[in-house]
C-alpha cells in the first residue's frame, strides 16, 4: 500500500472523511469567499463552490471552479461591487 495514498468516505449532507494513513479529515462542502492579490491588485470572489476541512479549515476547489476564477480575474469585467479597505505593516 502506497503511505501517501488517501482514502475518501461520503457522508450525509455532502461531507467527506479522508485519512493518509492515520489521520483523519472531515471535508464539508461549502461556498467560501476566495482572495487573491495579484501586482497589488486585491480581488474577492464570493459564493465559491468548495471542499473545507473541519480540521484545518483547509479549502479544495476543484479543476473547474478553479478555471472559473481564472476567468473571473482576467475577464476585466466591472465587478459586483468595490470595497475600500484599510492596510496595515505588521512590522509597525
Amino acid at each position: 500500500m502506497n503511505p501517501n495514498q488517501i482514502y475518501g468516505l461520503i457522508l450525509n449532507q455532502g461531507e467527506h472523511q479522508m485519512s493518509t494513513n492515520s489521520r483523519q479529515e472531515t471535508l464539508i462542502e461549502q461556498e467560501v469567499t476566495y482572495t487573491l492579490e495579484i501586482n497589488g491588485n486585491f480581488f474577492i470572489i464570493e459564493n465559491v463552490p468548495a471542499r473545507v476541512c473541519v480540521e484545518t479549515g483547509e479549502r479544495f476547489f476543484a479543476p473547474e471552479t478553479v478555471e472559473r476564477l481564472q476567468e473571473i480575474v482576467w475577464e476585466n469585467k466591472r465587478p459586483k461591487r468595490v470595497i475600500e479597505t484599510p492596510v496595515f505593516d505588521f512590522a509597525s
